[in-house]
């Protein structure tokens, strides 16, 4: 939620600038990287998504593994 806050602060403070700077060319840049920049910042949240559930199923075939062998051991 405070990534999609900061982002939308970043792309109105670029869009702000590219206002402010007069020249179309430039402003039409800093949309460009503000519209790749939130795109990234997309990807990355996917990606943090992503390895977080992998890292959740490992946890618990690691604790699931743990309970199987001290089982064993204890026999």
């Amino acid at each position: 939620m405070s990534k999609s806050i900061a982002l939308s602060l970043v792309l109105a403070a670029s869009l702000g600038l590219a206002a402010c700077s007069g020249g179309s060319e430039n402003a039409a840049n800093v949309s460009a990287n503000a519209s790749e920049n939130a795109a990234n910042a997309a990807d990355n949240a996917m990606l943090a998504a992503e390895n977080a559930a992998t890292n959740a199923s490992n946890a618990a075939e690691n604790a699931s593994n743990v309970a199987a062998n001290a089982s064993a051991n204890a026999m």
